[in-house]
């Protein structure tokens, strides 16, 4: 089936953002030939990043209910669905890139139905690499990357967790993908669910990659790149950190603590792909 713009929508959740910050992620988007529709789902109190909904293809909405970032996209999620939308695109306002990142993404997609999302190369500012995507976690492996104490047996815990040996131009099924820039097959969403929006921030895109790759496959793609201005804002200010904890509590509380024999299955056959 040819792709039209139709099968293709973006949402960007935003909250307060930098203007010129936003502004890269947006024209990076406009300026991609396969956009559509850019929902602009805006968690800010007040209405003033308005300014942006300057182009006919992006649909502004204010939600200074400020439920989530999860909950946000949602909201365009729905929408999407609403127009028969077949690809969706969930974006940080904190993205940027040159070229054609979309279409690759998205034919590569269709050609194998069991895909059900998909995230691209992710780089630093200076064009490093971000290692985003993960085995399911333990609550182990979340304190131990959180604590960073360099050692050689760290290196080879963070090294196995955060899949960083794999040759950097594999594509292949890891059970945790970035929600930074995610492309999703609508009919897989359909099927599996939404983000759960009893996460207000953090570990939404954890859970949503999880219950994806239950019955899809998750697919990092280096093939293409994007640059992500990546904050840490959870390492910086104890509000967000208490946010991520409490996300945390929440996820493990969903999906199991110690004992979670789906997880283990689920990352010795993410490994077994390299083996």
């Amino acid at each position: 089936m040819a792709l039209t713009k139709s099968n293709i929508t973006f949402s960007i959740v935003i909250y307060n953002n930098d203007v010129l910050t936003l502004n890269c992620a947006i024209n990076s988007l406009l300026n991609s030939d396969s956009l559509y529709k850019l929902f602009l789902i805006d968690n800010s109190p007040n209405d003033e990043l308005k300014i942006f909904a300057n182009d006919s293809r992006i649909e502004y909405i204010h939600n200074p209910s400020n439920p989530g970032f999860g909950a946000g996209h949602n909201i365009a999620i729905s929408k999407a669905i609403e127009m028969n939308s077949e690809y969706h695109f969930i974006v940080n306002p904190d993205i940027y890139f040159e070229g054609d990142v979309i279409i690759p993404m998205v034919d590569y997609m269709k050609n194998d139905l069991s895909i059900g999302m998909m995230m691209p190369r992710i780089l630093n500012k200076d064009l490093t690499i971000q290692n985003l995507p993960k085995l399911l976690p333990s609550p182990f492996s979340i304190l131990r990357r959180k604590l960073k104490k360099t050692t050689l047996a760290y290196e080879k815990f963070i090294n196995k967790y955060e899949l960083r040996d794999i040759p950097i131009n594999t594509i292949y099924n890891a059970p945790v993908l970035s929600g930074c820039f995610t492309l999703l097959n609508l009919d897989a969403i359909k099927k599996v669910g939404m983000y759960d929006d009893s996460f207000f921030m953090y570990f939404e895109d954890w859970d949503l990659s999880r219950r994806v790759h239950q019955q899809y496959k998750t697919i990092y793609f280096p093939n293409v790149s994007v640059v992500h201005e990546y904050d840490s804002g959870a390492n910086k200010s104890f509000k967000l950190f208490k946010i991520y904890i409490l996300s945390a509590i929440k996820y493990f509380n969903k999906w199991g603590w110690i004992f979670d024999r789906e997880r283990k299955n689920i990352n010795k056959k993410a490994l077994s792909q390299f083996s």
